[in-house]
């Protein structure tokens, strides 16, 4: 009985001898060295025999040659990874893509030795991610020879990705809107899921940064669980304070729809009794009752800015990575 060889990688050996060309021409054009003179129909001829075998370029080889790989990493942080941060990613890979790179990501829990493993073990040509990093996570890319990183070692708090868009710039958006509306006594709803406490907290920032902007109080902050029983308890006691808020924007648009919830239970109706704004227009936003007014980040146009600042910096050029709140906007809907 013949035993069937094992697959293997086809290497440019093989694609020499498809060709009927030498092994140097070959590695010249599979490699694009520069300073050869090829004529470009035995260019062509070495890349119709590469497409016929199925020819891929052996990563940790070009790694050696170029002394980089093409692999960008994204270092995502802890949070619950919803579709406003799919559509982000997707984007900046397809932007990546083009420019021959291959996005990676990796959700970040703190750990710098896990972080410290990633720069040896991919040696990526350029790491971003959605915070700034750690004095101590930049001096392990330091020594990994890694200088492609964004958002740039030192810069403020203020100005990193996840405070200026989802954080404070979705709870500044969604206050001005009811204070558009001619409210003047606001709450915050959070989220009961720790993993979020911090992100929520700087939206709720966010939101009492808009009112302090228009001479208001802050907003009255609580956690809604995703409960309805649960939800109608917090309404109530805000009900009860004196200065009663008159809407609540809400950490996101689960949290709004457990305060719709809540409402019913206590008889309450949106926008009559409390308007309600949430965040993120998720699809269910659309068939609330009523439906819900909702706070949207064009995660995509933000994906492919971040990946275009990545490619700058790879050039060598400044990042020059504008991260404005021009993609978020709300989507007005019934309940504010």
């Amino acid at each position: 009985m013949t035993r069937k060889k094992p697959d293997r990688r086809i290497t440019s050996t093989d694609v020499a001898r498809e060709s009927g060309l030498s092994r140097a021409t070959v590695s010249f054009v599979l490699n694009d060295t520069p300073g050869q003179s090829i004529p470009q129909a035995t260019r062509e001829r070495v890349l119709a025999a590469a497409a016929r075998l199925g020819y891929t370029p052996y990563a940790p080889a070009r790694t050696l040659r170029s002394g980089r790989s093409d692999i960008v990493l994204f270092v995502l942080p802890g949070w619950p990874q919803g579709p406003t941060m799919t559509e982000l990613v997707d984007h900046a890979a397809e932007v990546l893509s083009q420019a021959g790179l291959t996005l990676v990501t990796h959700v970040h829990t703190g750990d710098p030795d896990r972080l410290a493993g990633l720069w040896a073990a991919l040696n990526p040509a350029a790491v971003f991610g959605v915070r700034p990093f750690t004095p101590q996570e930049t001096e392990g890319m330091r020594r990994a020879g890694i200088t492609a990183v964004l958002p740039p070692p030192g810069s403020a708090a203020d100005d990193d990705l996840a405070a200026s868009v989802w954080v404070r710039g979705i709870g500044r958006t969604q206050a001005e809107h009811l204070i558009a509306k001619g409210h003047t006594r606001l709450a915050y709803a959070l989220p009961d899921d720790p993993r979020l406490a911090a992100l929520a907290q700087g939206r709720a920032e966010g939101a009492a940064r808009a009112c302090a902007a228009a001479g208001l109080a802050p907003p009255e902050v609580a956690a809604v669980p995703m409960d309805a029983a649960a939800a109608a308890a917090v309404l109530a006691s805000w009900r009860d304070r004196p200065a009663a808020p008159t809407a609540v924007c809400a950490y996101n648009d689960e949290v709004a729809l457990a305060l719709l919830a809540g409402m019913r239970e206590l008889g309450l109706s949106a926008p009559g009794d409390l308007a309600v704004i949430g965040a993120d227009d998720i699809l269910a936003a659309r068939f609330a009752v009523p439906p819900l007014t909702t706070v949207s980040i064009d995660s995509g146009h933000l994906g492919a800015g971040i990946a275009q600042g990545v490619l700058r910096i790879l050039d060598g050029q400044p990042a020059d990575l504008a991260l404005t709140l021009d993609g978020v906007r709300v989507i007005e809907r019934t309940s504010a």
